[in-house]
């Protein structure tokens, strides 16, 4: 199979618009098919400059890379639209000559009349067919007194149904409903019907998975494809995206972006996961399912009707999943201690970090004790953990306050690390400041290990002290002991 995914560059590319790459990339993958990214720029009053780039990039970054795309290039190209003009022109004159299009010469004011008065008898509006009429001579007349003109296509009556791969039989009796369609405007643009048909085609698409916003004007499509003589592909529309209220995806607050979530450090896994697993297509519902798992579990057949509720709030649990996935793999573990490097360095930089805490060793070792207790990469740099990168300032007066024992339990827990270096565990140490705080006369558990935890982050919250010791390392504990009780 040859699938595609067609984005206007008008923006950045949103959930809906992975999604929909998504389940054209998995479709094309589990047949050993080619994924196709094409631009369709024809409206090129609402082209953002750089948007088709960035959609490629985003692509990229979130491991569903086009096989043939603008950038990539490819046998079927040029892959953006307004580079296939000629190729609209010549399908457009085809039409005109067997007679399956006309010349259009109503100007924006009378179809804006036609307009305001369908709406004003409460209609839909539509346009009334009136240029479908014209002899040849009246269009020779108009042509040679310069007129400006579009062309529009004959929708004809008695419609064949097709089987959708999702929603199975339908058809839709559009010349009852509509007016022509324009396919060719003014300036020698097509619109989206006549420029899909003929991409297409000539792209040998298969198979076409878009939204269900298009299943209605599908059998206009298939009225082209008739008079073209060509060969239709197989269609399937993917029911919506929507809020879990049940609301369309805002766009207006940038929320729905994939730049966004991408530079707040979440993961492409996590959000290919949370797409897929809130919709339909596979044999179950799971979290934390990798692109390879999606492929094989895929069947299009699968697909409901339903519309697709995404809740967003899940998302920093899909993370979190996929984040420790990331830890525990050698290879990406080693790419998530250089960002984390980075990341301390921008977040701690002016603070006179030790070089020693940037080091791989340690930096990798806080990952694997954090590893299942954060959602992201970046909440290691939060002010919780800052313990971890930047040496607290405590003074001996402040650990008072809390305990007058504060030098004979800073000795027994100096002796402690002395002797449990060799082998720092969360459990041992647990056993071992229980034991200790026996050995004290009169200061709590809980008072112990408050003292403790503002000793070694200056901090009142974060993970536990046994935790903080084993990601420290026992030098760096006794270091930090020793400085708090001499200050």
């Amino acid at each position: 199979p040859r699938v595609r995914f067609g984005p206007s560059p008008t923006g950045f590319l949103h959930l809906g618009g992975l999604r929909t790459a998504l389940y054209n990339y998995i479709f094309a993958k589990k047949h050993q098919g080619t994924f196709i990214l094409r631009v369709e720029d024809t409206d090129q009053s609402r082209v953002v400059p750089g948007a088709a780039e960035g959609i490629e990039d985003m692509l990229d970054w979130a491991g569903i890379a086009p096989d043939e795309s603008p950038g990539r290039g490819g046998p079927a190209g040029p892959y953006v639209q307004s580079q296939r003009l000629e190729l609209y022109g010549r399908a457009s004159a085809a039409l005109l000559a067997s007679g399956a299009a006309y010349r259009c010469f109503c100007s924006p004011q009378r179809l804006q009349l036609l307009r305001r008065d369908a709406l004003r008898r409460q209609h839909t509006p539509r346009y009334d067919n009136r240029c479908r009429h014209l002899t040849p001579s009246e269009v020779a007349q108009k042509l040679s007194q310069g007129l400006d003109c579009v062309i529009r296509f004959r929708l004809e009556k008695g419609v064949e149904p097709f089987q959708d791969l999702v929603y199975g039989w339908s058809k839709h009796e559009v010349a009852e409903v509509e007016g022509d369609p324009v396919i060719l405007k003014g300036d020698g643009f097509p619109t989206y019907h006549l420029a899909n048909v003929v991409d297409d085609h000539y792209m040998g698409i298969t198979h076409v998975l878009r939204g269900t916003e298009w299943l209605t004007s599908t059998s206009k499509h298939l009225l082209l494809y008739k008079a073209f003589g060509w060969e239709p592909p197989q269609f399937g529309h993917l029911p919506l995206l929507l809020n879990k209220d049940g609301g369309k995806l805002s766009k207006r607050q940038g929320d729905i972006f994939l730049e966004r979530f991408a530079r707040d450090g979440f993961l492409p896994e996590a959000l290919l996961d949370i797409v897929t697993n809130c919709g339909s297509g596979f044999t179950e519902k799971q979290m934390g399912r990798t692109l390879e798992e999606l492929i094989s579990q895929f069947e299009v057949g699968r697909i409901t009707t339903h519309s697709a509720l995404l809740d967003l709030e899940a998302l920093p649990e899909f993370n979190r999943v996929h984040l420790t996935r990331h830890i525990e793999n050698q290879g990406l573990r080693q790419q998530l201690v250089r960002e984390l490097q980075g990341l301390v360095e921008l977040v701690y930089g002016d603070q006179q970090v030790d070089p020693d805490v940037l080091e791989s060793e340690y930096v990798e070792r806080v990952l694997l004790l954090r590893k299942g207790h954060i959602s992201l990469l970046k909440d290691l740099v939060s002010s919780d953990y800052s313990y971890l990168w930047v040496r607290p300032s405590v003074s001996r007066q402040q650990l008072q306050t809390i305990s007058a024992e504060v030098d004979e339990i800073g000795k027994l827990v100096l002796g402690l690390m002395t002797r449990q270096a060799a082998a720092l565990t969360v459990e041992e140490l647990n056993k071992g400041l229980r034991s200790l705080q026996k050995q004290t006369r009169e200061t709590k558990y809980s008072s112990m290990m408050q003292l403790l935890r503002l000793a070694l982050s200056g901090r009142q919250h974060g993970p536990s002290v046994a935790e903080m010791m084993v990601t420290l390392g026992a030098e760096e504990v006794c270091g930090r002991i020793h400085r708090a009780l001499s200050s």
